[in-house]
């Protein structure tokens, strides 16, 4: 059975990775066997159990059959069970009926012992199956403009695509990341007629002109345009030439291009993100074919001069909305460019799905532009187009995130304040203990700057505005990179102490109710991320490890490790470990966040986990106790009383 994410679920024989849809399949078939045509086609309602003790899934499909089928629910439950329990048996433990006709589903001990042992054996995939059927995606993010330095406002796009893209390609999806660039456009005839009023020719290159800084160059161009109406005439008439391929007006575009795509990499750099750039100009020989296709389709009329393709309205009372395709004086828009975007990646990139992540407020553009499409009948059957939309990043007034001088904040500026937060408390913390800054030191602040920046917006659900602090997402304290890091640095501390008694063959066996808590939520990692995949949700990622690194707090509180009461614990529990300590690597490479080097010392990660902004005396109200490393470390926040990792004195003496 085909899975979101392209996976398909095992048979009851073997231990199935993808349980619910599985299970969802089972119920249909068992229902169908036990009344016959008379279910039609049912709901198999499953759902995860609500409270641990009532198992790992749960049916509700009895109730609402109850009146088609003339029964009490509880024996609808009852003849269900008696065709769907032998089907199940090798995955959960005998069904029990509650309450009015809920029937409660618990994974047997072996099978959760047996799926967690496959993931202990494979430390790169965690025993998650690539898609079976590998789709090809396209996903277009980023998008910045050039002569314009990226801001804030990319911030989001570049990140969210960069995760989706991830995903995808883990999943085994053949994935095109798309950079569609803002290459071309009316634009450019202002900013070459100003690059050539600064000498600017063909055989001139980069380090022949005294461009500066290129968000400058654009706002001199911009205001010369505002003020002269020569300059306007003159730019109107670089346009013209620009689009004829004159060859002084193409190398003066190139060269502001070139200059704009290195400051873009370095940007992409720092991120780690890859990207191919596929502009607005790579489309420009498309457009006049769009608009000749969509007048022989007779989808595209004349209206006030201009050329329309009319729409209809979700209210049917009102008229019909036109949707503008080329303007009356016969230039085209982003809206032509997107239309020849979609048909070349449908039939040159043979493209599945196509995903576009951008701000919420090109919604209705993007609707309008795939109705369009589909109209025009350029959508096979089965090729899904997509909008991610975000929300806007606002500042901590909830207004829009700008500089103390009122202007936009530049991406690399807000970067550079993460990074430059990270070190400088990090060198605060080594200078006091008398030790020298070293490389690694260096390397950890960078990646906990990045990292908060990345994960404080991810962990957002991402149609909603968000207020961006570096003083909540550099905090040690709830769903934050930080903790995260720490967390991870935390568990994979005590993999590498235990050394050769953790074993990547080792029988894991499971007693204690918090180290059943904690496994089960490992094992629901192949259907988070297929749900994920499906949706396009990135904070739910962040939600699991989160909740995974409580889970492994009480599981660690509660079950001491090196000092298990038996050498068969100690293997399993260690295992353990090491799966979390995995899966929680796993996830956050996802979100594209490097983890700190496990072989680092332990102090240098903790000061890098424990940032602040302005004083020490910040965190008394955290209740935050640094410790050194031969001290016990615990972590507590007045609010939700959360402990990193569960390092308590008591258990944390055991690796001293």
């Amino acid at each position: 059975m085909q899975m979101s994410g392209g996976a398909v679920a095992e048979s009851a024989e073997a231990p199935a990775v993808y349980v619910r849809s599985w299970l969802e399949e089972e119920v249909k078939d068992a229902l169908k066997r036990a009344f016959g045509d008379e279910v039609g086609d049912p709901n198999p309602m499953i759902t995860a159990a609500t409270k641990p003790e009532f198992g790992d899934y749960q049916c509700n499909a009895a109730m609402p059959l109850s009146k088609k089928l003339k029964s009490k629910p509880r024996d609808i439950a009852q003849k269900l069970l008696e065709e769907l329990s032998p089907k199940i048996t090798p995955i959960f433990e005998d069904p029990e009926i509650a309450g009015p006709g809920f029937i409660n589903l618990k994974f047997r001990g072996e099978y959760i012992s047996r799926r967690l042992e496959q993931m202990l054996q494979d430390e790169e995939r965690l025993a998650v199956p690539p898609a079976d059927k590998p789709q090809r995606i396209v996903i277009d993010f980023s998008s910045p403009n050039i002569a314009k330095e990226m801001h804030v406002g990319h911030l989001r796009s570049t990140i969210i695509g960069d995760c989706l893209a991830r995903l995808a390609e883990f999943q085994g999806h053949n994935v095109l990341r798309l950079n569609h660039v803002g290459d071309w456009g009316t634009q450019f005839g202002m900013l070459i007629t100003h690059l050539k009023n600064q000498g600017f020719s063909p055989d001139k290159g980069l380090k022949d002109l005294a461009i500066g800084d290129l968000v400058d160059f654009y706002k001199e161009a911009k205001k010369r345009f505002d003020e002269s109406e020569e300059f306007q005439h003159t730019s109107r008439k670089e346009v013209v030439k620009l689009q004829a391929g004159d060859e002084t007006s193409l190398a003066g575009w190139k060269l502001l291009c070139e200059a704009s795509r290195g400051e873009f990499q370095s940007i992409y750099d720092r991120l780690e993100v890859s990207l191919e750039e596929r502009g607005e100009s790579f489309y420009n020989p498309l457009l006049s074919d769009v608009c000749k296709d969509l007048t022989e389709l007779k989808l595209l009329e004349e209206s006030e001069g201009a050329q329309v393709v009319f729409l209809e309205n979700a209210n049917k009372d009102k008229d019909k909305t036109p949707f503008l395709i080329r303007k009356t004086d016969g230039g085209f828009l982003y809206s032509t460019t997107d239309l020849a975007a979609i048909r070349h990646r449908v039939t040159e990139e043979k493209a599945d799905r196509i995903i576009y992540v951008t701000d919420s407020g090109q919604a209705q553009h993007f609707s309008q532009v795939f109705q369009v499409a589909k109209l025009a009948g350029w959508v096979p059957e089965g090729v899904q187009l997509e909008h991610v939309p975000f929300g806007l990043v606002q500042g901590e007034d909830g207004k829009k995130f700008k500089t103390r001088s009122g202007e936009t904040v530049k991406l690399r500026d807000l970067l550079d304040e993460a990074v430059r937060i990270a070190s400088e408390d990090m060198k605060g913390r080594i200078e006091e203990e008398g030790q020298e800054w070293t490389d690694a030191n260096d390397a950890t602040s960078k990646v906990v700057g990045i990292a908060a920046v990345k994960y404080a917006d991810l962990s957002m659900n991402r149609e909603s505005n968000y207020r961006f602090s570096y003083k909540k997402m550099l905090s040690l304290s709830g769903n934050t990179a930080p903790y995260m890091l720490y967390a991870f640095a935390r568990i994979n501390g005590i993999r590498n102490k235990l050394g050769e008694g953790v074993k990547q063959d080792a029988t894991i066996s499971l007693a204690h109710p918090s180290e059943l808590l904690l496994a089960r939520h490992l094992l629901s990692l192949p259907e988070l991320l297929g749900e994920v995949e499906a949706t396009l949700y990135p904070n739910r990622l962040c939600d699991f490890i989160f909740e995974l690194s409580q889970r492994f707090n009480q599981f660690y509180e509660n079950c001491p490790v090196a000092k298990a009461p038996t050498e068969a614990e100690k293997e399993s529990r260690a295992a353990l470990c090491v799966v979390t300590a995995n899966t929680l690597k796993l996830v956050l490479g996802l979100l594209g966040i490097n983890t700190v080097d496990a072989s680092e010392p332990l102090e240098h990660i903790r000061a890098s986990a424990q940032l602040q902004l302005g004083s020490s005396s910040a965190w008394s109200t955290l209740n935050v106790t640094i410790a050194t490393t031969t001290s016990s470390t615990e972590i507590g926040d007045s609010e939700t009383g959360l402990r990193l990792a569960g390092l308590g004195a008591a258990r944390d003496s055991e690796y001293h």
